[in-house]
Parts: C-alpha cells; sequence; structure tokens
C-alpha cells in the first residue's frame, strides 16, 4: 500500500513537532549505518530533515532502509522526536530533530551520482548532466530567487498601469544588430521567419495601437558569436510607455531596481540612481559601461606632456590621438614582471605598449622619466594627484584605443589589488549617447542602439545641417558594477523622421520600404510619442545571486559554441524534413 500524499516538506520540521506522524517524501542525499541502526539525511528543495531506520521500530523499513543508495527517491513516515543529546545538529533549521520511520517506500533507485557536489566540476559536465547539476541547493536558490524577482518585476509594473502583453516568436527578419535565427516556412516553401531578437517594433506598435504601458518578460535570441556573459537565447524585461519622457521612464526603472534589491537581498539602492554622460563615461573609465565601485579613473593628459621629447607622445598627439594616465595608489610596490604582464595585457586591446612611472621618495623611477622635463614632471604629478609610493600608467594612441586599453587596464589592476569592495552595487545611468557610430569594416554609419531611437529635439531639428556623428540621441543605459543591464530610448514617432532615420544609415527608399514598410505605414496613422528600454532580466538575477557566471541563472543554458551540451543540440535532421521544408544543405 502506498503512503500517499506528503504531509510535510523536509525542511519545514521543527520541534514543535515532535510527537506528529509525517509523511516526507525527497532524495537521499546521504546514508549511514551505525551499529544495524541506519541514518538518512532526506533532501528537497526546503531543506534535509535525518530519517531513522531502526529494527524495533518497524522491520520492513529497516530492511528497505539497508538498501538505499544516494539520490534514491523515497517517502517515509514516522513521527518527529527530538535527537539525543548530544546528537544535535545546529548547522540545520531541522537539526533538532529526526523522523523514527516506521513505513518506507522506495520510489525510484539512482544510478551513482554524475559527480559531487563538492567537487570543483568541470563546466562541460555541469552542463551535460544539467538535471542533475540543477538538484544543488544552490542551483534551487538561484531559480526560486529568480522566480520571486520575476513576480517582483510584474507587481511592481501592474501597479503602475503597464498591461503584460505577449508579442510573436515567429517574425520576420529585419537588418542591423546581430545576426538573426532563421526558421524555413513549410507552408510557404523558400520564405523564413526569424526568432525575434527584441519585440521592439511589435512594442512600438502596441503603443500606436493605444495600450500606453505594454511590458512583458520575453524570451530573445541572437545569433551572435559569443563572449562573456552571453547566451543565444536570453530574457529581458521590456517595457514601452506612451506619451513620455527620458526621466519617466529613468524613475520607474529606479523605482523597480531598488525594491528588487531590498525585497530580495535586504540591499537599499540609494535613489534617485545617479547619471553620467557618453562623454564623462568614455573620459574618466574609458567604456560606456563603467565600473564605479573604484577609482583609478583615466585622466587626460595630452596638455601636460605637449612638447615632451618621449617621441611617442609627440607622435600620438600630431596625429590628434589622446595621452591619458592613470593614478594607481600604492602601485610602486608592483615588480617589473607585474608591468610586464599589465604591458602584455593592454596589448590585446590594441595599446601598442603601456609606459609607466614609479614615484619614489626620490624622484621618478621610470624608461621614460628622461625624457620630461622638472616642469613636465610637476604638471603630470599634478593632473594625476601622484603621491611617493603611487605608480602611474600611460596610454597614448587614438581616443578609441586609449579608451579601450586603459578602460580594461583599471578594472584588470583593481582585480589584481584587490581594490574592488566585496558587496557592492554601484548603479548609474549614462546618458548622451550618439546617434550614430562609424562601422570601419562597413564604411558607413551604423546606429548606436538601434534605427528606430529619436535625436534629441534640438538636432532633430538641424538633421540636414549636422555631420552625422555630431548626432546626439535620446537614449540612455543602465550600468551596475561594469555591466550593462538594459538599455532605452525616446523613438522616432513621426513617419518622416523614420525614413530620414534610415536615411543616414545609408538605406534607399526602396530598401526602407520592402524591410519596414508596415512600420512606415503605422506610423502615418496617428502615433503618440513613445519611449521605453529592455532590461536584461538575466543579468539582474545574476547580481541578485551573487554569481559570477550567467549559466548559473539560465536553467539550460549553452556554451559559447551555442551548443546545449545536454540535449546535444544543434542536431543533424533527417532528409525528409528538409524535402518538406524545400531545404537542400551544401556539401562543403
Amino acid at each position: 500500500m502506498r503512503l500517499g500524499l506528503r504531509t510535510h516538506r523536509c525542511g519545514e520540521l521543527r520541534s514543535s513537532h515532535v510527537g506528529q506522524t509525517v509523511v516526507v517524501m525527497g532524495w537521499v542525499q546521504t546514508r549511514r549505518d551505525h551499529g544495524g541502526v541506519i541514518f538518512v539525511d532526506l533532501r528537497d528543495h526546503t531543506g534535509i530533515v535525518q530519517v531513522v531506520f531502526r529494527p524495533e521500530v518497524d522491520v520492513e523499513a529497516h530492511r528497505l532502509g539497508d538498501r538505499l543508495r544516494n539520490e534514491f527517491v523515497i517517502a517515509a513516515r514516522g513521527e518527529v522526536a527530538p535527537r539525543e543529546e548530544g546528537n544535535v545538529n545546529p548547522k540545520l533549521p531541522t537539526g533538532e530533530v529526526e523522523i523514527l520511520s516506521n513505513r518506507l517506500e522506495i520510489l525510484n533507485q539512482s544510478k551513482p551520482p554524475p559527480f559531487d557536489w563538492s567537487d570543483n566540476v568541470d563546466e562541460r559536465l555541469r552542463m551535460t548532466q544539467r538535471f542533475y547539476d540543477l538538484r544543488r541547493p544552490e542551483m534551487q536558490h538561484n531559480f526560486r530567487l529568480r522566480a520571486r524577482a520575476a513576480a517582483l518585476v510584474r507587481d511592481s509594473l501592474d501597479a503602475e498601469g503597464f498591461v503584460e502583453i505577449e508579442t510573436p516568436m515567429l517574425t520576420r527578419s529585419t537588418p542591423e544588430g546581430a545576426r538573426d535565427y532563421l526558421v524555413p516556412s513549410r507552408v510557404s516553401p523558400g520564405q523564413f521567419y526569424a526568432l525575434p531578437q527584441s519585440p521592439q517594433l511589435f512594442k512600438q506598435l502596441l503603443m500606436i495601437s493605444g495600450f500606453d504601458r505594454y511590458y512583458q518578460i520575453v524570451r530573445c535570441f541572437r545569433d551572435e558569436d559569443l563572449r562573456g556573459n552571453r547566451q543565444p537565447e536570453f530574457t529581458q524585461i521590456d517595457l514601452e510607455l506612451a506619451f513620455t519622457r527620458p526621466e519617466e521612464v529613468r524613475e520607474l526603472v529606479d523605482g523597480m531596481l531598488a525594491r528588487l534589491f531590498r525585497e530580495i537581498i535586504g540591499v537599499e539602492v540609494p535613489l534617485p540612481i545617479p547619471q553620467l554622460t557618453y562623454r564623462e563615461a568614455m573620459d574618466a573609465y574609458g567604456s560606456d559601461a563603467p565600473d564605479l565601485r573604484f577609482g583609478l579613473k583615466l585622466v587626460d593628459l595630452s596638455a601636460a606632456v605637449a612638447g615632451a621629447e618621449f617621441r611617442v607622445f609627440a607622435r600620438v598627439l600630431e596625429a590628434g590621438g589622446r595621452v591619458a594616465g592613470i593614478r594607481v595608489p600604492g602601485g610602486a610596490a608592483l615588480s617589473r614582471k607585474d608591468l610586464d604582464d599589465l604591458t602584455e595585457f593592454v596589448a590585446q586591446f590594441g595599446a601598442k605598449g603601456m609606459a609607466w612611472v614609479k614615484v619614489n621618495p626620490d624622484g621618478w623611477q621610470s624608461p621614460i622619466a628622461k625624457f620630461f622635463t622638472e616642469g613636465q614632471r610637476n604638471a603630470v604629478a599634478d593632473r594625476l594627484g601622484l603621491e611617493v609610493g603611487d605608480l602611474a600608467v600611460f596610454g597614448a594612441d587614438s581616443r578609441g584605443v586609449v579608451a579601450d586599453s586603459l578602460g580594461n587596464l583599471r578594472k584588470e589592476i583593481a582585480r589584481r589589488m584587490k581594490l574592488i569592495p566585496e558587496n557592492a552595487f554601484a548603479f548609474t545611468w549614462v546618458t548622451g549617447f550618439p546617434l550614430l557610430e562609424w562601422d570601419e569594416e562597413a564604411k558607413r554609419a551604423t546606429a548606436m542602439h538601434h534605427p528606430f531611437t529619436a535625436p534629441v529635439p534640438e538636432d532633430a531639428e538641424r538633421l540636414d545641417e549636422l555631420d552625422p556623428l555630431a548626432i546626439r540621441a535620446q537614449a540612455y543605459d543602465i550600468v551596475l558594477n561594469g555591466v550593462e543591464l538594459g538599455g532605452g530610448s525616446i523613438r522616432n514617432h513621426r513617419a518622416d523622421m523614420q525614413r530620414k532615420m534610415f536615411q543616414l544609415l545609408g538605406m534607399s527608399e526602396e530598401e526602407a520600404e520592402a524591410q519596414f514598410g508596415f512600420f512606415l505605414n503605422a506610423l502615418q496613422f496617428g502615433a503618440p510619442p513613445h519611449g521605453g528600454i529592455a532590461l536584461g532580466f538575466d543579468r539582474i538575477v545574476m547580481f541578485l545571486v551573487g554569481t559570477e557566471s550567467i549559466r548559473d541563472v539560465i536553467a539550460f543554458p549553452k556554451t559559447q559554441r551555442a551548443t546545449d551540451l545536454m540535449m546535444q543540440a544543434p542536431s543533424p535532421v533527417g532528409e525528409g524534413q528538409l524535402r518538406e521544408l524545400g531545404l537542400r544543405l551544401r556539401r562543403t
């Protein structure tokens, strides 16, 4: 006879349950035989409880208990009893009690576990056996926290009058941005759907449809080369508002993020979240997603070193480049090998070298010191605020290379010297982006955010007079600890302005009509001013959980080669399926 439904979860039992008969179910964490008495740590998502099998309590339960092994799935009935003196486990919430089992049912057996949770397991093995990896208490915690976060997001936006609307997963392919994942159509041979990179156009169409405030927690897809914490499919908090301004969008997001961090991990986010302009972020941090948890700012030294005999700096300045430096407090303690390692580090970001100066009690120690007059050395020291014991590192190249190399160098130095405070959360908004940027490879202007971003009103009135790369966008990004959590903008709500944007991107009228005719048509029928933002939900949860890997907050993630090791996807398909879709593979 089966035991029926469970009465309690494993982690719920306390001293107040002593004397009650309970039924618990879960996985065997460990089994121990102490002189014929069998002790089992039984686990479910709420925690662990000790179940004891004694032959004098029930012979059959004891016999079955002797067969148990790790990860067997069982149901046990018995009386909750206080643990004997000396056997209390203060590390467990259930550590004062145990269950004296008088009935055991083995619901399923298990092969030996594929790996030991206590080991530093190779990530490929974890992903191949993901179903088992997800049983770990840490992973159970991560995904229950993720579910709580999603509920709070919905609650916050519902309270602000937003309506949740689902948009299509099968849509049309559009240019710009990353490559689309394409889905062949069986009923329209030779034609394809695309999986959405974002619901951008649909949410703008919803504003034109009069919904005023829309949101969804939505799956998105990008077929791009993966690096760092990127996945080919990811989840974003997508929202759009009609009749809005950037300040209103930022205020809404401020409140939602503050609530998430306060209610889930007890962290108060000071409001309003501060702002930096794009130019300030690039000049001082070398990145439009700056990490503000530590100093090490980039300082422009072009004027201070002008006229110095150091030819590297002179050539850069003659070519219109930039010389910048970073003060590293206490950095004079770094060895020559440390400095050589940092020089190699910046090379991967296009830097041709890294000049440095140690400030010793008797003056500068550096291979380049002899090229500077005393006045130039003083000017550099004043600009950087150098003191005895400090290190100064320099970058000299085009603005882009200096920003990229020194921007990454400051983070690497902070990491190596342990300058990053633990459990710190430094939010900032970055605003004032350019509307366009130059793509050197394509030899044309591209949208810095996307083609539907509106220029600032002052620039919109002078589009034909301005250098296209000087046009400013009504765009804004939210950044946390050097990671972009999301980006948004005010959109073009007039068809003529949207057509002008397509022209700036080098699209002909025919191309714009072919790709976006449906959208340009909709803009002509009373489209209200509107804007919004998309926030990376996976990245937000990653910070709430306190992990450095986005794979720890995505249930079934993919590798950097966009493969699912457990499902073995992508995989070949049969000739019959291809024939039905009107496809034939090209043999290479």
